[in-house]
Formats: structure tokens, sequence, C-alpha cells
């Protein structure tokens, strides 16, 4: 897997939680090599099976989702547009940013900011709420007007490009990162023989409500679930008790969102392996999709397997191509070596 390129096309897409469209099409040719059906679901999310040919073979379900957070326009003033987030942005992120207004062709733009001249010190030490930010499109009224209606969507402008030797930064990171591992597990496992009927699923709307991941789950009807996402990673400025290495290797969740038996499942077969992980303790909800998938129906085991990441929710993250490759290699081992009976309990 060259993560490099397959995040530069992934992360150079602009998908919000609710228009998934570009990022589900690519995530489909992607995944037509590698698998034996893809379909996208009624709710944009993208499926990919592979058949491991046995009679009633336990189904296991793969999820990273595709979407990314970003605005929707509310109004207009003077040609400047209002917005509202898609997700959760966080308002000191938005002033002087790029932006891509999603109209049909799509329009350039930047959050408007007063320059620090004719700003007060106290101006300068807080953030603006959203509900006081603009979009500025070079655009009049009347031509904002026509061009950008209300309820337009809109992402932050970039993609993916190389941090020093060993990072990759950019935009969508959360979780087209984790997308691109499931990209690589597939490739791990060409022609290797399975107990289970393998689904991998690129799902939609994780930042706002889930709904991706729930309807498809239902479809689905998986025993296990492996959620692929991301996790806070150091900075010199973060609790190193909240935030886990760059560079460390994956991050195995333990909590009531995650089954106890797939939880050490994992971590055993990382020592087996010789592999470097990390421990992240969630004591209610996980923050990814396996926290409503573990109740689809009458119940899914779950496990949550994540990435480090900085700057998360940012035009910014940062995760290291090493991360990548020890997560897509224990998950590939995982999903080989699973099939016992008592693995769903």
């Amino acid at each position: 897997m060259n993560y490099e390129q397959t995040l530069a096309r992934l992360c150079a897409l602009s998908a919000p939680s609710g228009f998934e469209r570009p990022a589900a099409n690519a995530a489909a040719e992607l995944l037509r090599p590698l698998t034996d059906e893809v379909r996208i679901t009624r709710l944009g999310s993208v499926i990919g099976m592979r058949q491991c040919g046995r009679e009633n073979a336990p189904r296991l379900l793969l999820d990273a989702h595709l979407d990314e957070i970003g605005f929707l326009v509310t109004g207009h003033k003077e040609g400047f547009l209002r917005f509202a987030p898609l997700g959760g942005v966080d308002p000191r992120m938005l002033p002087d940013r790029e932006v891509v207004v999603l109209t049909c062709p799509p329009v350039p733009g930047v959050v408007a900011c007063l320059p620090p001249h004719v700003q007060t010190g106290e101006d300068m030490d807080k953030s603006l709420p959203i509900k006081d930010l603009y979009i500025d499109v070079g655009l009049s009224q009347a031509e904002a007007e026509r061009r950008i209606p209300i309820g337009t969507p809109a992402a932050y402008r970039g993609g993916c490009f190389p941090l020093g030797e060993e990072l990759l930064c950019g935009k969508a990171l959360d979780d087209r990162a984790g997308f691109a591992v499931l990209l690589d597990v597939l490739e791990r496992l060409k022609g290797k023989e399975l107990s289970v009927d393998l689904y991998v699923l690129g799902s939609t709307q994780e930042e706002t409500h889930s709904t991706g991941a729930v309807t498809a789950a239902y479809e689905i009807a998986p025993q296990l679930c492996v959620a692929v996402d991301v996790t806070h990673g150091d900075s010199p400025d973060a609790s190193k008790h909240e935030t886990f290495q760059l560079g460390g290797g994956p991050v195995i969740g333990v909590g009531p969102n995650c089954a106890r038996s797939l939880s050490k499942y994992l971590k055993d077969l990382a020592k087996q392996m010789n592999m470097p992980v990390q421990i992240e303790v969630m004591a209610g909800s996980s923050g990814t999709n396996a926290w409503p998938v573990q109740i689809s129906r009458e119940g899914v085991a779950t496990a949550v397997l994540s990435i480090p990441e900085r700057y998360m929710h940012t035009p910014v993250e940062v995760v290291h191509k090493g991360d990548l490759k020890d997560t897509a290699r224990l998950l590939a081992a995982f999903v080989e070596d699973i099939g016992g009976e008592g693995l769903v309990c």
C-alpha cells in the first residue's frame, strides 16, 4: 500500500458529512479489485464484500468512515456567506482558512477575519463564535444568492502531503487514514483463506450521527465488528495521559464499548507479532461507529482499533506512516486468524 498516493487522492476530495458521494465513488473504485462485490447503500456508504466460501460463516465487519467535518451555508450578507458547522468544528481554526463551497463548479472562499492592526488586545485573545464568522467568496449579494443557495455544503480546502520522512499531514485523515488501512488489510489478505465473510465499510455521516454505520450494520447483521478510527496523538502542549505517541503503534480500545474477548485477542496477537501497541481506556462511548454498531439488532461484538493523530478536526491533521502499516498488519492477522466461536461473546 502506498499511503502517500492513496491518501493524497482520498483527502483531496471534499466530502463533508451528508455529502460524501465524491469520496464514496473513489472508495468504491479502490475496493473493486480487492473484493468480490462492491455496492453503495441508500445512505451513500460503500460496502465491499469478500466471501470465504464456507456455509453459514460468521460475518466480520471492518468500518472506517469517509466523511469529514464541514459547513453548511445558512445565509448571505453583502455577498459574504453565513454558515453553520457540520460536525465538531473548532471555531479557533476558522479565521483566514481557505474553504471550498461545493456548488457545481465549486467556488473557492476564505473565512473572513479582522487583521491584527484593527483588533484590540482583548479581541486578539479570544476566538469568535461561528455565528459571527463569514465566508468571503468575492461575489456581490445578488451573485452570491444566485450561485450559492442556502444549504450548500463547504469544506476545508486542501489534501494530504508528507511532513518530514515518516508523517503525513492533511485534512480528512479522520478517517480516510482508517479507510486506507482497510484497503491495506485487503491487499495483505489477497489469496489467503479466511474463515469469515469479510465486509469492509466506508461509512457516511459519522461526524454527525453515525447513520451510515447504523444502517449498514443493520443490513449486514455482522457477528463481529472492528471500528478503525483515529485517536488523539501526542504534541508538546497535550497531556501525556490523554494522548498517544505517533509511531508508538496501534491503539486498542478497552471498556464497555469493546468486547473484552476481542480487545484481549488483539493484544495477544500483537504480542505474538512482537508489535508495540498502546491501550486506550474508554469508560463510556468510544466516540466511534463502534458505539451504535454494538447495539445493532441483537448486538454485535465490537472492537476499536485507533490510529494516533495530532490536531484532530483541523485542516492539518497528522499521522505516522508506521502506525498505519502496523494497524493494517495487526488487523490483517486478526481477520486471517478469527473464526472461533468463543470470540463472539
